[in-house]
């Protein structure tokens, strides 16, 4: 970078949730900090049930922390300075500067947004005195006339921050160019002004084909298209909070150790099972419907962030009685935080914490139980998994309410540096943990794979591969956004 040149920021905003958005940041990310240059990804505003944890205790949206590590940097709070997280239909838990604030309802949290406009512009500052670019996502589209009053996720923070802007679409939905003439009309003429260009993601095909509508988006609005991004097969990186099953599909025919998990309603945190579901040996489907269960050799209950109400979906879509009979069959259980919760005896949230007060009848797999109270926990662990051969390195996190306590605690699963954690049942058929990622080190996976039943594992390296991923699509992305394109979009000298 031009030691001259000033700081900069640039706004990737899309037609559509799920455009692209948190995919491109990603690249333009590693394309950027793999030059030398300092570069920081921000959201101002994220609605997701991912979340990371911060080294300081913090919680952010899962795809800053990715987009972090793309940048070779540390996970930090100021990337994502509110996250909701829903837990009802009409209401989030809202999490500002990675401390949860409290529930509100859609219509109040709209109405409190003129109040963090400021919050999120001064954390977007102090990001831009560390770093020499920020890398910003918009959030769904800014074209949702329904809420482009008090507008802190899209042109209302570009406005604010003064900074240019590009927006993508996904042609492989179909309707391209709607999207994208039609998301541009609705913009004001100031915020036209700042668009810079267009990107489509995803096309597959030959690009001459396309020249007839990329001349005549060009001529309707006067903006470029700056790029087209390909489609590029068999990616993975970690989703935003779309489960993108078309990405993990296996090929039919083979003998594969089938996990299956549960998604109810408000399920979170379902990155953990992207290293099972990119296991080379392993089959891994999340499924809500009851009736698309077709067996298992391992059944895994997520965490949610509506653990009671979410135990009550569970039990009326019948999926309890599908665990009884697995258990019975010889399968085997694993609950991760929330789904560690309800495969307790009892769940009791007296101060209505996630959901109205009251207490609900667990699963009854595990002899604890637990109470929804207290501050909750967000914090990195590391520690000693005890295994069958030997004490196995753990590495995750916890995010969680509440306090367990019950007999099955009594010979934890692992010591972590925070403390023991985890519990089994006397005949060693379910295990609940508060970890997340338990999954992702090769060694304690294999070692779970093993105690679920697959004899012969292969050692699978999780974390090399989503690193490898993520240079994969920055390789892609450069050809068509070069460094150099880059900060001439931005405004820029390299």
């Amino acid at each position: 970078m031009n030691p001259s040149s000033p700081k900069l920021t640039l706004m990737v905003q899309g037609t559509t949730s799920d455009a692209g958005k948190s995919i491109l940041v990603t690249a333009l990310c590693r394309i950027l900090a793999r030059k030398g240059i300092k570069v920081a990804p921000f959201k101002s505003q994220n609605m997701a049930l991912n979340s990371a944890v911060t080294a300081d205790g913090g919680e952010i949206g899962r795809a800053q922390a990715v987009q972090a590590e793309a940048c070779f940097v540390a996970p930090d709070v100021r990337m994502n300075p509110i996250l909701l997280k829903p837990n009802s239909d009409l209401g989030s838990q809202v999490i500002m500067r990675g401390k949860a604030i409290g529930n509100m309802k859609a219509v109040e949290y709209h109405l409190h947004k003129p109040k963090l406009l400021q919050d999120v512009v001064h954390a977007h500052q102090e990001l831009l005195h560390d770093f020499d670019v920020v890398m910003v996502e918009g959030a769904g589209s800014p074209a949702e006339i329904n809420l482009r009053e008090h507008d802190l996720a899209n042109m209302g923070f570009a406005e604010a921050v003064d900074c240019p802007v590009v927006i993508v679409a996904d042609i492989d939905r179909g309707g391209v160019f709607a999207h994208l003439y039609g998301t541009f009309e609705l913009l004001s003429q100031s915020e036209q002004a700042r668009t810079r260009g267009f990107i489509i993601n995803r096309f597959r095909g030959d690009k001459a084909l396309l020249q007839g509508g990329l001349d005549w988006l060009e001529e309707k609005t006067g903006k470029p298209v700056l790029a087209v991004l390909p489609y590029i097969h068999n990616l993975h990186i970690e989703a935003e909070d779309s489960l993108a099953v078309d990405q993990f599909t296996k090929r039919e025919g083979e003998q594969y150790f089938k996990v299956v998990v549960p998604v109810y309603p408000r399920a979170s945190n379902h990155t953990d099972f992207d290293a099972l579901r990119m296991h080379p040996q392993v089959d891994c489907q999340l499924l809500r419907d009851t009736q698309q269960f077709n067996g298992a050799d391992l059944i895994i209950l997520p965490g949610s962030k509506n653990t009671r109400g979410d135990l009550a979906w569970l039990k009326s879509s019948g999926w309890d009685k599908l665990i009884q009979r697995h258990l019975r069959l010889g399968g085997k259980v694993i609950g991760i935080c929330g789904g560690y919760q309800m495969l307790g005896t009892a769940v009791h949230d007296p101060d209505g914490t996630e959901s109205a007060a009251g207490t609900s009848q667990g699963l009854g797999h595990l002899a604890i139980e637990t109470l929804l109270q207290g501050e909750k926990q967000l914090r990195n662990i590391q520690g000693q998994w005890h295994g069958r051969s030997g004490d196995i390195p753990v590495t995750g996190y916890e995010i969680h309410v509440g306090q367990t306590t019950g007999n099955d605690l009594a010979a934890p699963l692992m010591q972590l540096n925070t403390g023991p954690d985890g519990a089994r049942n006397s005949e060693n058929t379910v295990l609940g943990s508060y970890v997340h990622g338990l999954f992702d080190e090769p060694q304690l996976l294999e070692e779970l794979l093993q105690w679920a039943g697959l004899e012969q594992t292969q050692t699978f390296d999780y974390p090399a591969l989503r690193a490898a991923q993520i240079e994969r699509l920055a390789d892609e992305v450069e050809i068509e956004l070069p460094v150099e394109k880059i900060y001439a979009i931005m405004g820029g000298e390299v």
